[in-house]
């Protein structure tokens, strides 16, 4: 907590702390979920001025943190809570279009929608409405930190970029790199894609609460040359992130096989190549042995579950009792548009769902995922998995205050049934599985003139 007197730093002004009464939700260091009742959220500028937007100053009992901050204006939101941020740690901001494109699997979804979609955003003045399109939709959903994939095209990063700067929200993307098997109109050439790549990382990475992500598509499309230059640059650029995909589906897989025979699987090209580290993410996952998921755990590389899209293109299951087993980083991810819906809620309602299936015939065993843990993987586990422990996802002092204001009882069967949960966790079950967007009221991002009303 930022003491009373720390507030006469130079670097402070009183107008600038603001304060936030509700219910907090919040998580410990195990990761375990916490409401304090008539809470005090205080944030305002670091007054080390190591982040350039707001931070949590200070968190817990309304009694006990108001005498330190008498003069501070407070915002009070009666019956309401304040929670984490989103974050959502795998999608595809091209594709809001393509969700819902019907298709019989992974590769013909690809060639049918995804590509033709994709193609549209060497256009500027496309990928910035669409850009901003998809900021609003992430806002309006209670997410404030994504790392989401772009296009092939320079365009579709800039525009990405320059709106979330706008926004100031903590948004991670980069130049999708393919180039081989995908269609003229998306696909790249292999020396210009890597400058285009590096030119992007110096220019964007690390600006305000950007970050950059080297983005090979997926294995079959990018040649040796390519993937070999994208280990290059995350070797050469260690702060930035890599995203890709992996082992989503069976044709995927064999695909996979037979371009890189000498591989003992799917996730091994890529450490073979360089990309399997710290800020490495891999949406999908499903179809890892135990190998691979202490390969995982190992390079501290991490899975983003992607349950609705799995589910939508029939390719499996994630397998949470095997990815906990191996100690695995992972978190929740929408993956629009494979992906159907950008509602968290729907998210971690599929995530719990389909972690009950068994299959018996793939040593999968079904698992039961708690509901303080659902929200962790979609928060604070979320925030761990990009390495941004402590500065996402969380409300303890010191995170970046990015802020939901949920209403527990936004639709009468969210409010029938608030009258009846006797834990946090039936709690948190209930807005699984009955809530939607309408349970985000208001989303806040952490620079201080930044407010979103959803």
């Amino acid at each position: 907590m930022v003491s009373p007197a720390q507030l006469h730093h130079p670097n402070i002004k009183v107008s600038h702390v603001r304060g936030y009464r509700a219910d907090i939700l919040y998580f410990d260091d195990r990761g375990q979920a916490h409401l304090q009742s008539d809470g005090l959220l205080v944030v305002g500028p670091d007054p080390a001025q190591l982040v350039v937007c707001d931070v949590v100053l200070a968190c817990g009992a309304f009694s006990a943190i108001r005498p330190d901050y008498p003069h501070v204006d407070i915002t009070h939101y009666p019956g309401k809570w304040l929670a984490p941020g989103f974050v959502d740690l795998h999608s595809h901001y091209p594709q809001l279009d393509v969700i819902g494109s019907p298709s019989p699997g992974l590769l013909p979804w690809l060639e049918d929608y995804t590509f033709p979609a994709e193609a549209k955003f060497a256009d500027p003045t496309w990928a910035t409405s669409r850009a901003g399109f998809f900021l609003d939709e992430l806002c309006r959903h209670g997410v404030t930190t994504s790392l989401a994939f772009a296009t092939s095209h320079v365009t579709s990063v800039e525009a990405l970029f320059t709106n979330a700067r706008a926004r100031g929200m903590r948004i991670l993307t980069g130049k999708c790199l393919q180039d081989q098997h995908c269609p003229d109109g998306v696909r790249d050439t292999t020396e210009q894609s890597l400058l285009d790549t590096e030119m992007l990382i110096n220019r964007w990475h690390g600006v305000d609460r950007l970050g950059y992500a080297i983005t090979p598509r997926f294995v079959p499309t990018s040649s040796h040359a390519q993937l070999a230059g994208a280990g290059e640059l995350a070797k050469q650029y260690g702060s930035v992130w890599v995203q890709s995909h992996v082992a989503e589906n069976h044709d995927e897989i064999a695909w996979v096989a037979s371009q890189h025979p000498a591989a003992r699987s799917y996730l091994e090209v890529y450490n073979q190549y360089g990309l399997l580290r710290k800020r490495s993410v891999y949406a999908h996952c499903i179809y890892l042995d135990a190998q691979d998921r202490d390969l995982m755990a190992q390079t501290g590389a991490a899975a983003a579950i992607c349950p609705t899209s799995n589910a939508f293109l029939g390719s499996g299951f994630f397998d949470f009792s095997a990815g906990k087993s191996h100690h695995m980083a992972m978190g929740l991810a929408s993956d629009v548009g494979g992906g159907t819906s950008m509602n968290v809620f729907r998210t971690m309602r599929a995530a719990y769902e389909t972690a009950r299936v068994a299959l018996p015939n793939q040593g999968r065993a079904a698992t039961t995922l708690s509901p303080s843990y659902l929200w962790w993987l979609h928060t604070a586990g979320a925030a761990q998995a990009l390495d941004l422990a402590g500065v996402v996802g969380n409300l303890q002092p010191g995170c970046e205050a990015d802020f939901v204001v949920i209403n527990p009882k936004a639709t009468p069967m969210l409010a029938r049934k608030a009258h009846v949960c006797e834990t946090l966790d039936e709690q948190l079950f209930a807005m699984i599985v009955l809530g939607d967007d309408r349970l985000i009221q208001q989303t806040h991002v952490a620079l201080p003139t930044m407010l979103a009303d959803c």
